[in-house]
């Protein structure tokens, strides 16, 4: 039973300057994306991260709506929640594949996103996933999204001359470095 298994959960990160960050949530069942999103706030909170909540209808959605907010406005990091629990068609593959797809994009872009969005087979799944008091994956996706956010910032130093860079005064075109443009 993988409810038994132990898992290994990294310290929290701290943080030497304010953290903002966007949770995007789709309430389709708005009962399981109410315990996912009370999972991702106890979670940016005992961080000490600020954040605010947008809504969108679906899961398809949420990608399109990270990706419109880091063109229009800044924040360090995103939490995606919501549930797609197995129907009677192939939608759900497609829900699941593409918005999972979406974000492995953005997330590859640069963007620090914790992915919340449940895929399960049953209602009953996608309870004790989003369980507050259990294992809540709207906690776990924000985890996520601030782990990513200390990566980024660790990492976030100038450039010292890997790949193209414009000329730039401490840039020596052909020549020597008194000046002689002859190579």
């Amino acid at each position: 039973m993988a409810s038994s298994e132990e898992h290994t959960v990294l310290a929290r990160p701290s943080f030497d300057r304010p953290v903002k960050v966007l949770i995007v949530v789709s309430p389709y069942y708005s009962d399981i994306a109410a315990g996912l999103l009370t999972g991702a706030k106890a979670e940016l909170e005992a961080a000490g991260a600020s954040y605010d909540v947008v809504e969108m209808p679906g899961a398809l959605e949420v990608p399109t709506a990270i990706g419109i907010s880091d063109r229009q406005s800044h924040f360090d990091g995103y939490v995606a929640l919501g549930c797609v629990i197995r129907g009677e068609t192939t939608h759900y593959e497609t829900v699941c594949n593409d918005s999972s797809r979406a974000l492995q994009l953005l997330g590859l872009q640069g963007l620090c996103i914790g992915n919340g969005i449940l895929t399960v087979e049953t209602k009953t799944q996608a309870e004790v996933r989003a369980d507050p008091e259990g294992q809540n994956k709207g906690g776990g996706a924000a985890a996520a999204a601030l782990h990513l956010v200390a990566l980024a910032r660790k990492w976030a130093t100038a450039r010292k001359g890997v790949g193209f860079m414009p000329q730039g005064e401490d840039t020596l075109m052909a020549g020597t470095t008194d000046g002689n443009p002859t190579a």
